[in-house]
């Protein structure tokens, strides 16, 4: 009983985290055009 008051402070940070991580990446514009990825793999050099 007593890790839950580890584990569950540990997991809130680890949301917010990722969170921010998502949130980092959005300002970021890592998902503003993901369609051109698909495409330039499928042509060649």
């Amino acid at each position: 009983m007593d890790i839950l008051y580890l584990l569950i402070p540990l997991s809130v940070l680890l949301v917010f985290g990722i969170i921010g991580v998502f949130w980092w990446a959005l300002q970021a514009g890592q998902f503003d055009n993901i369609e051109r990825e698909g495409e330039r793999i499928l042509k060649g050099d």
